[in-house]
C-alpha cells in the first residue's frame, strides 16, 4: 500500500471519528436536556460549548455556534437573528462544528419541544430527505455540486416544504477549513458550483463534503436543520 493512501485511510478515520464525537455530544445535549423552555440561545450555546470541554476537551469550533429556535430557524447560516428566549411549544436546531485535535467536525439536529405534529413531521423529514440526498449522489459518481443542491431543493418541495439555505452543504477537512476555502463557490454544494464533487483538492487530496438539510415553512415561520458527512461511512454505521 502507498503512503499517500495510507495518509488516505488515516484522513478518513479521522473524520469520522470526529463525527462520532460530535454525535456523542449531541446525544449527551439531549440526555441532558439542555435545550429547555425559558432559557436564550446564546445560554444554550454555551452549555453544549462547556459540555463539548468537558467530555473531549474541545476548546474551539470551526464556525460560529448555532441554536435557532422558533422564527430563527427560518434564517440561513449567514444571517445573526437576534438572541431569543426559547418557548414551550418550539422547535431548536443546533449546529456546532468542533475541532477535535485539529479535525473538523459539522454536525446538525433538529429537536421539537411539545407535540406540535407540524413541528414534528418536519424535524422527522429531515433526516428521511438527507438519506434521499446521500443515495442520489452515490448514486451518480460525476454528479456536481450544482446538481445535488438542485436535487435537495426538489425533494424539500415534494415533502411539502421549501428548502431554506443557498448551499446543502460543504467540503470537511483539517481545520482550518473555513479561512482557506470560505469564499470558494466550488467548496459549496450550491448553485453555480459546477466541478465532480468526487475530486482531489489543490495538494491532491480526496474532497470530503458534509451535506445539510434546511426544511422551512414561511407561514407558520419554522424551520429545521440536519447535516453530517457524505462521503465517508455515518454515524451509526461500522467502523471505519
Amino acid at each position: 500500500m502507498s503512503q499517500s493512501s495510507i495518509d488516505e485511510d488515516a484522513r478518513a478515520r479521522n473524520l469520522v471519528a470526529a463525527e462520532r464525537k460530535a454525535a456523542v455530544l449531541f446525544d449527551e445535549v439531549e440526555r441532558l436536556g439542555l435545550i429547555k423552555p425559558g432559557l436564550a440561545e446564546t445560554v444554550v450555546s454555551d452549555q453544549v460549548r462547556d459540555l463539548a470541554a468537558d467530555l473531549f476537551g474541545t476548546r474551539r469550533h470551526w464556525h460560529k455556534r448555532i441554536v435557532r429556535s422558533g422564527p430563527n430557524t427560518l434564517k440561513p447560516y449567514r444571517e445573526n437573528p437576534p438572541d431569543r428566549v426559547i418557548g414551550t411549544d418550539d422547535i431548536v436546531f443546533l449546529d456546532f462544528g468542533p475541532i477535535f485535535a485539529e479535525w473538523e467536525a459539522d454536525f446538525g439536529r433538529t429537536y421539537v419541544l411539545g407535540e406540535d405534529p407540524v413541528k414534528l413531521r418536519l424535524r422527522d423529514d429531515l433526516s428521511v430527505i438527507w438519506s434521499a440526498g446521500r443515495d442520489y449522489f452515490e448514486a451518480r459518481p460525476g454528479i456536481t455540486g450544482a446538481e445535488l443542491y438542485a436535487h435537495m431543493v426538489e425533494l424539500a418541495a415534494a415533502a411539502g416544504w421549501e428548502f431554506g439555505g443557498p448551499h446543502s452543504g460543504h467540503l470537511v477537512g483539517e481545520f482550518p477549513h473555513e479561512l482557506v476555502d470560505g469564499d470558494r463557490i466550488d467548496s459549496y454544494i450550491a448553485p453555480g458550483s459546477d466541478g465532480a464533487m468526487r475530486r482531489t483538492d489543490k495538494v491532491g487530496r480526496a474532497c470530503h463534503w458534509i451535506l445539510e438539510v434546511h426544511l422551512v415553512d414561511r407561514e407558520r415561520a419554522i424551520g429545521g436543520f440536519y447535516e453530517q458527512l457524505l462521503t465517508l461511512r455515518r454515524v451509526g454505521d461500522g467502523p471505519a
